[in-house]
């Protein structure tokens, strides 16, 4: 099975950690890996990756979710059984709040990080407010490294505008992101695009194309009146 693979993702709110955090467990459930998604999401109680519990666990997936997740009291709180991300030997996906007021929750957890090798992958997206420049957006992973006590290993490119995107879109927003990355001092390693993009010929020849490296995913996280 290979060694145990601890991923951290990070990101401004509304970039699209939550769903990019189930697709990659998804990947790796499949791929043979024994997952375990960790949501620590105590921000934005809308878009928790532990909304889809059911069908991650059908997956065989296990979820650790903040108590109260997808209900209607407002500040959900830490679960209990938080300390078996480090315990187990099941691969952890962390889908971290946003920003530095939900990565201050994994600050608490630095020593017990501080012996794992993990990764931190810090996704962006130019088309969300804060962060369209590459100044902004470089200085929101500095206070995220701050308040985790944790340091970023990766970027990808997650710019979107939901079910608006087209290629185009993500085309136009990679030079921003390996700018980003060049500036962080960290490795650029691609472009998230929506499958469903895939689904055109022309576009679906375009991206084959490329010497961009792409990861196509499926839109599983939408707003309550999405």
């Amino acid at each position: 099975m290979g060694d145990r693979q601890f991923n951290i993702i990070c990101g401004h709110y509304g970039c699209g950690k939550s769903n990019y955090s189930i697709n990659l467990a998804l990947e790796m459930a499949q791929n043979g890996r024994r997952v375990m998604l960790v949501d620590l999401d105590l921000v934005n109680p809308y878009f928790l990756s532990s909304g889809y519990k059911e069908m991650l666990e059908e997956n065989g997936i296990k979820v650790i979710a903040p108590l109260f997740a997808n209900t209607n009291v407002e500040t959900p709180a830490l679960p209990a059984d938080l300390n078996l991300m480090f315990e187990t030997d099941m691969d952890v996906v962390m889908d971290l709040g946003g920003d530095d007021a939900g990565a201050v929750v994994l600050g608490r957890y630095s020593p017990q990080l501080s012996e794992i090798n993990y990764e931190m992958t810090y996704l962006v997206n130019k088309y969300r407010n804060l962060t369209a420049t590459v100044e902004d957006t470089v200085e929101i992973l500095k206070e995220i490294e701050a308040a985790s006590r944790c340091k970023a290993t990766k970027v990808i490119n997650n710019s979107h505008l939901k079910f608006e995107t087209t290629y185009q879109t993500v085309e136009e927003s990679i030079e921003y992101a390996k700018e980003v990355s060049d500036k962080l001092g960290l490795p650029f390693i691609g472009s998230t695009v929506p499958k469903f993009l895939l689904e055109d010929e022309e576009t679906r020849n375009k991206i084959e194309s490329s010497p961009e490296t792409f990861f196509p995913i499926d839109i599983f996280v939408r707003a309550p009146w999405e």
